[in-house]
């Protein structure tokens, strides 16, 4: 086995996209993760979506690789009996479930830490196990708004909307991940697992430090969607997005840039960070005219001429062709049973001394029932008998 984190093994019973994503970096640096899934119908993820693929399509190829599936009903005494005795050669168990569920399917932190006084037990949730939201599932959306991000926006005019990609779901799996390893270290110097949580809700606030603090510490909303010399401007092709900051006089060289007749920082109305503020409305309309005069590609040259920040509005398909996609190796793909050739995107984490690599492609539910079962003791006729009772499918 390669990476890091070979000879971990991680019980995941994560699904959709939170824990998956935190669970799949643990395989992608070396972790054997073994994924716990429903008999019948598996990770949510499976059917999220309607797809050719079924319940192999590529949202949660895209998420659980290098992981090793096994098929239990954690319902029945039988199938408990499976969990207890994978925790038992286990260094982590990781869920994000609602908060409570883990304890009433009898894997809470007391019961497994009782088996395992070594297992790192780590659970993501919507807002934390205590509180009045507590009880309240977690999804990405709600989190947005709970959190206070859904209502930051440039504008108070605009309308309230939806951030499109799972940002939350993403960031709280990010911390996940970063709290098993803290509490794998941890355990390197004491012998002993402990709890590890993380919720959404912490998750989405703490990405707005800066923000947070401004409104704590001086009483008003600092909004970064809405800086003066910022924003996104059409073109006659497309759309640029400039960032007028981190110079002794952004606003100058923005003129430059801009082609405009006149050095705006030199007059009284523009003059002063403060003025540019407050005056933002009439700075902005005079660069969205410029914008609106010629292509993308010709304003990116002026304003790289001028060292302004700046970039164009890719879509989504764009960036994955950019060149910049392919020399940081960033798609991969991958040879599916079922599925075919798959491609998806890469660990972002590079490290010098190893690459990761798949040593697993995403799992059929429960493809590896037999295999596992095996390595933790069971003999032929006891997964025979199990699979005959419906614990296993």
């Amino acid at each position: 086995m390669n990476g890091p984190l070979a000879g971990i093994t991680v019980i995941d019973f994560t699904q959709v996209y939170m824990g998956p994503s935190c669970t799949q970096l643990l395989g992608d640096y070396g972790a054997d993760v073994i994924k716990i899934e429903r008999p019948g119908s598996g990770d949510l993820s499976r059917t999220s979506i309607p797809d050719r693929d079924g319940l192999d399509n590529p949202i949660f190829l895209s998420i659980n690789r290098n992981k090793r599936s096994v098929s239990v009903n954690t319902r029945s005494a039988e199938g408990k009996e499976v969990i207890h005795r994978l925790v038992r050669d286990a260094d982590v168990v990781v869920s994000n479930f609602r908060s409570g569920v883990m304890e009433r399917l009898g894997f809470g932190y007391e019961e497994l830490s009782a088996i395992n006084p070594r297992l790192v037990w780590a659970s993501g949730t919507g807002f934390g196990t205590e509180g009045p939201y507590s009880h309240k599932g977690g999804q990405d959306v709600i989190a947005q708004a709970f959190s206070g991000v859904m209502w930051r926006r440039e504008s108070p005019d605009l309308p309230l909307s939806v951030y499109p990609t799972t940002l939350c779901d993403y960031t709280t799996g990010m911390h996940l991940l970063q709290g098993i390893l803290l509490a794998l270290i941890e355990r390197d110097r004491t012998g002993e697992g402990q709890k590890v949580e993380v919720s959404m809700y912490d998750s989405m606030l703490h990405m707005q430090m800066q923000e947070a603090s401004m409104q704590l510490n001086r009483g008003y909303e600092i909004n970064w969607a809405a800086m003066p010399l910022s924003g996104v401007f059409e073109t006659t092709d497309g759309a640029v997005c400039m960032v007028g900051a981190f110079k002794e006089n952004p606003l100058r060289d923005v003129s430059v840039a801009l082609e405009l007749d006149e050095d705006l920082s030199q007059r009284e109305e523009f003059a002063t960070q403060e003025a540019q503020f407050a005056a933002r409305p009439r700075l902005q309309a005079i660069f969205k005219e410029r914008f609106a005069s010629n292509t993308t590609a010709y304003w990116i040259k002026r304003l790289e001429g001028q060292d302004i920040l700046c970039a164009p509005v890719h879509t989504l398909e764009e960036a994955l062709a950019d060149e910049q996609t392919a020399v940081n190796e960033m798609i991969m793909e991958m040879e599916h049973p079922s599925a075919g050739t798959v491609k998806t995107l890469a660990a972002p984490i590079r490290l010098s001394a190893r690459r990761p690599a798949v040593r697993h492609v995403p799992p059929r539910l429960g493809e590896h029932n037999a295999e596992i079962l095996a390595e933790h003791g069971y003999d032929d006729q006891e997964i025979a008998r199990l699979v005959a009772s419906g614990v296993l499918r």
